[in-house]
């Protein structure tokens, strides 16, 4: 059974604006749109998911985007069913189970669960999201995202994962003054393997996970214009 403890987390709306996700948060006596995180990161990769898209051709490249989202949502949803202590899990396709049962002994190591599918917000960052898992990993307060793969990822491919576990963990400081030791990538792969990636180094994320905003801000005003 798996411990949890009650935090108090904002209930956040989402919605998408010219491909861009943002979360109304509130601000005084209004709500304010701050932008996902996930689109900052997805905005500083774009080019390389672009020359992707050329290299495999666009019906190569929805069919495994399309897959891979697929798995992705199935073994969330698994993992969060497991972790809430519900022992009937939803039915999925086989790979589903199987990247879920590759992974259960690595997922087994969290304990003290602070939040599931939470929300979270930084007005200072200007930035929002939903994180996969607050909770401790092997006794160590961290922030854990959930990955599946066809196999395991070279950890330099990955850096985009950390900067954005490093954003949830900037924003879950803002919010309650809960800090976090470390940022923790679960990855389940379809040959096997279950890899986890741990980085303490919150310094190098917190300076990263700046370049990326600035990146996104400024590319967005050379589009839409400073008003």
């Amino acid at each position: 059974m798996f411990n949890h403890v009650d935090i108090d987390l904002p209930k956040l709306k989402r919605e998408t604006i010219d491909g861009v996700r943002y979360y109304s948060v509130p601000d005084e006596d209004e709500l304010i749109k701050l932008v996902s995180i996930t689109s900052v990161t997805s905005h500083f990769n774009k080019e390389i998911f672009v020359n992707w898209r050329k290299r495999v051709g666009d019906e190569e490249a929805n069919r495994i985007t399309k897959a891979a989202t697929t798995r992705g949502t199935d073994f969330h949803t698994l993992t969060e069913h497991h972790l809430l202590n519900d022992e009937k899990l939803p039915k999925v396709p086989p790979i589903s189970n199987f990247l879920f049962s590759v992974a259960k002994q690595k997922i087994g190591n969290i304990n003290n669960i602070y939040a599931l599918e939470g929300s979270l917000y930084s007005r200072q960052l200007g930035i929002a999201g939903t994180v996969d898992c607050i909770a401790e990993y092997e006794d160590e307060l961290a922030i854990i995202d959930f990955k599946t793969s066809k196999k395991p990822k070279p950890r330099d491919w990955i850096e985009h994962y950390f900067v954005q576990c490093m954003a949830y963990g900037c924003m879950l400081y803002e919010l309650t003054g809960i800090s976090v030791k470390k940022l923790v990538i679960i990855m389940s792969c379809e040959n096997g393997e279950c890899i986890v990636y741990e980085e303490y180094n919150k310094a190098k994320y917190i300076k990263l996970l700046g370049e990326y905003i600035n990146k996104f801000v400024q590319d967005k005003l050379e589009i839409y214009g400073t008003e």
